[in-house]
């Protein structure tokens, strides 16, 4: 009865007061609550309640950034970690002032783990030249992104901590200075060096003479600081992971293009078929397979955006790769979204459908029928996600796919009925909790060990009913 949407304000503050700690966490963290409600939570004595409610998913954060001073050190941890949602979802963030105050006064162990997942795209674009000094501190981490203007800007801060970030960064551009880092043995340190740092010659040659482990070439391989004669060095090296390294980096030059478009290698040849470099015409002259089995992911929005004119290009391409890349921009204009929700490619309409926050109700549909990979739930949380005439997959044979009905206000009673007793369990399920569920089944479900938790949280119950239910306490009404 805590999770279930009709039940009255009075009802949930009894529950509030008297349910056991189970009862507390379900209505504290996994449903949305009145405003009266919300204020008896931020007031209630037992900590755990109120850690529940500083990490519920459902809620405004701008609720959740109220417990931002708790007196508990466990709630404010539990605001500090991003709630958790389903494969796909992302939190939304707290208020930009809630989380600069929370950079400037708590201990650095609670802003650890997925706390950044809770930051504003805007505030951390802000971050490097933010007023406040540990806020800046955070905006450090995005060095290789800044320009050189604001990096000078932070090696100079007046706040020394930044002044010393900064200078760590920095050294990372220093290819001597990571020479004498490097570790002589595989560890993570050593990877991250070989990926990512300014390497100097003699590094690269001991890469390429004496590797401490296996697929060191291939990490080097795509390092920004490779220099220009070991990039065609490796674009010729006999291990088709380094050529496939090698066949990413912008700064090939037009001779290694061509030998690796004709590479013996698909992986190697996909690689380069989507360099920047190339026409379309000459793209088109590679010999390509794209995979078939691709999952496809709800991507993060970028700190840096892309420039329009590159995400249109992308988008017209001929290329899948460079249209799925297009279909992942959150700013997509229409006529781009209109386009690409048609494409023949799978994955360019799944992309679309899992990112863009106008993708249009068919477009969502569609994708949700013919996708069944990672993150395929994900697509009925989006915003256009349809909701009428999902009743007609009631007979559908994925379950996933007759669950959809539960979402549909006009499927009739008699379906409901039936899909209650649906051989799938997660079918069962939802239905249970449809509120065109007729009332006889509904109330011997609540007899069921399995379903008696689902229809008690139906919204058809009416509050005399949700009344005597409470108070009966699992009793038969």
């Amino acid at each position: 009865m805590a999770l279930n949407p009709s039940s009255p304000e009075d009802v949930l503050l009894r529950l509030l007061a008297e349910g056991p700690p189970a009862v507390r966490m379900v209505l504290c963290r996994d449903r949305i609550l009145p405003e009266a409600v919300v204020e008896a939570v931020l007031e209630h004595p037992d900590t755990r309640t109120r850690g529940f409610f500083a990490c519920n998913p459902h809620v405004d954060p701008a609720q959740r950034a109220q417990l931002v001073d708790d007196p508990e050190w466990f709630v404010r941890a539990r605001l500090a970690e991003a709630p958790r949602l389903p494969a796909g979802g992302a939190p939304r963030p707290l208020p930009d002032e809630a989380v600069v105050h929370m950079i400037s006064t708590y201990a650095d162990e609670l802003l650890q783990g997925t706390f950044y997942r809770q930051i504003s795209t805007e505030l951390y674009r802000t971050m490097p030249t933010h007023p406040v000094a540990k806020v800046r501190c955070w905006g450090v981490g995005m060095w290789d992104l800044l320009p050189a203007g604001t990096q000078a800007a932070l090696l100079a801060d007046a706040d020394e901590d930044v002044r010393d970030r900064a200078q760590r960064h920095a050294r990372y551009q220093d290819s001597a200075w990571m020479e004498r880092e490097l570790p002589d043995r595989s560890c993570h340190a050593r990877w991250d060096i070989l990926l990512h740092r300014a390497l100097s010659r003699t590094v690269v040659d001991n890469v390429l003479t004496a590797p401490v482990a296996e697929g060191e070439r291939a990490a080097i391989a795509g390092n920004p600081t490779l220099h220009a004669d070991v990039v065609v060095l490796l674009a010729t090296d006999p291990d088709p992971e380094v050529r496939a390294r090698i066949a990413h980096r912008a700064d090939l030059g037009p001779a290694e293009r061509r030998a690796l478009a004709a590479d013996p290698d698909q992986k190697v040849r996909l690689g380069l078929s989507v360099h920047p470099e190339l026409s379309e015409e000459e793209r088109a002259e590679i010999d390509y397979e794209i995979p078939v089995n691709d999952c496809f992911y709800a991507q993060p929005e970028p700190y840096v955006p892309r420039d329009p004119q590159d995400v249109r290009r992308d988008a017209g391409s001929g290329h899948p790769l460079l249209r799925r890349k297009a279909a992942t921009d959150r700013s997509l204009p229409p006529d781009l979204v209109e386009r690409l929700a048609v494409d023949d490619d799978l994955g360019v309409r799944v992309l679309l459908a899992q990112n863009h926050p106008d993708a249009p109700a068919s477009l969502l549909l569609r994708s949700f029928l013919e996708y069944n990979g990672h993150e395929r739930a994900h697509l009925t949380t989006r915003p256009n996600f349809p909701t009428t005439g999902l009743s007609t997959f009631a007979d559908h044979d994925d379950p996933e796919v007759r669950a959809l009905a539960a979402r549909d206000p006009r499927t009739a009673p008699a379906t409901v009925e039936r899909l209650t007793r649906d051989p799938d369990p997660a079918v069962r399920d939802v239905l249970a909790r449809h509120p065109n569920l007729p009332q006889p089944r509904l109330t011997e479900l609540l007899d069921d060990e399995e379903l008696a938790h689902a229809a008690a949280a139906n919204p058809a119950w009416d509050s005399e009913v949700v009344h005597r239910l409470v108070t009966m306490r699992g009793q038969r009404v």
